[in-house]
């Protein structure tokens, strides 16, 4: 398995989770860091933590990794073979079209861009190019989630009736500068809520229209949701998510899948037990399902994308878009107070 050299922009702390995530991932090699401010390009995110993920303090041996402010000397190095975008999503269209350009592959973080239209544009260049672009929507790759869909899909325990997402947080205590603005961050509409959006239309399909209340509570934006889904099996599905619990609150994702013949339900608070299945004349079952955390393994996907010269299929540029437009149609409900049709 010949290594690949991996680029990271933007040394915040997604950059930070997905140089841990590399560190598990065989054959990815960190050969460059890049951030216009100069921050953390030596290395050192011992000061850079979140709310989610390993919380060790990381300071990467910078011995053999270039460090540069200018992204386009980045771009420039021959040697460079995966750029990953984790600066502010307001950059991330010029910096993935750049790169893309370039001959360079392309990991993005969520959302793609602040609106489908420049999410649009930045698909429409993927598809002319000889290089992929992969956006990270990491809960795709998440082994609970992985394992959720596989039983949607399957219909292993019959159809599902309804099905409940949820992922709320205390307001991110990094970034607010950039959070905190919701004309460039789309507050936690699209920044955390995403995640379960675009799982949804992973299970079920895009969905008819979509109902939505939510308000704003530090950004400006869209900072907590609930959102109700009418999708083409009948199913009840509905999704909350939001960044405005007070603080000490923490971190909390959960679901709740009511098939036919089985309940799933996932409380990320439980650890080991986090997966759970009921169904009737049986004990409940704890579900470990094999695999590294969602990170690693969307890391690891693209990596395979590259050896392999196949595109990235479990999450596509399109994906990407799409995504971005079901929250954009949540946010219309939400200020019209009308469900919302999708466009298709």
């Amino acid at each position: 398995m010949h290594s690949i050299n991996v680029a990271i922009v933007g040394l915040g702390f997604m950059a930070a989770t997905h140089i841990k995530a590399y560190r598990k991932v065989p054959g990815a090699r960190i050969a460059a860091l890049c951030n216009p401010s100069g921050r953390n390009l030596d290395g050192d995110f011992s000061k850079v933590f979140g709310n989610v993920g390993d919380q060790q303090p990381l300071k990467l041996d910078m011995r053999e990794v270039k460090a540069c402010r200018d992204f386009a000397d980045l771009l420039a190095d021959d040697s460079i073979q995966l750029v990953d975008i984790c600066s502010p999503t307001s950059t991330h269209p010029e910096m993935a079209i750049a790169a893309l350009r370039t001959g360079k592959h392309v990991i993005c973080e969520k959302p793609m861009a602040r609106t489908s239209q420049l999410a649009r544009e930045m698909a429409d260049v993927a598809r002319h190019s000889k290089t992929f672009l992969m956006p990270a929507m990491c809960v795709r790759f998440w082994p609970e989630y992985v394992w959720a869909r596989e039983a949607i899909v399957s219909g292993k325990y019959g159809k599902v009736l309804s099905a409940r997402f949820r992922r709320v947080a205390e307001p991110p205590a990094w970034g607010q500068q950039f959070f905190f603005n919701g004309q460039l961050s789309g507050g936690a509409l699209l920044d955390l809520h995403i995640h379960d959006a675009d799982f949804v239309q992973y299970c079920f399909g895009r969905p008819r229209r979509v109902f939505a209340s939510g308000y704003t509570k530090f950004s400006g934006a869209i900072d907590h949701v609930v959102a109700q889904y009418e999708v083409a099996s009948g199913a009840i599905v509905h999704a909350e998510g939001g960044w405005s619990m007070s603080p000490g609150f923490g971190f909390s994702a959960s679901f709740t899948i009511n098939f036919e013949k089985a309940t799933a339900d996932f409380d990320l608070s439980r650890g080991s037990d986090a997966l759970k299945l009921f169904q009737e004349g049986h004990a409940p079952t704890v579900i470990k399902p094999d695999g590294e955390d969602g990170y690693a393994q969307e890391l690891a996907h693209i990596l395979d994308s590259i050896r392999s010269g196949n595109a990235p299929t479990v999450v596509t540029p399109e994906d990407g878009v799409r995504a971005i437009e079901l929250c954009e149609a949540e946010e219309a409900s939400i200020r019209s107070g009308q469900p919302a049709q999708l466009p298709y």
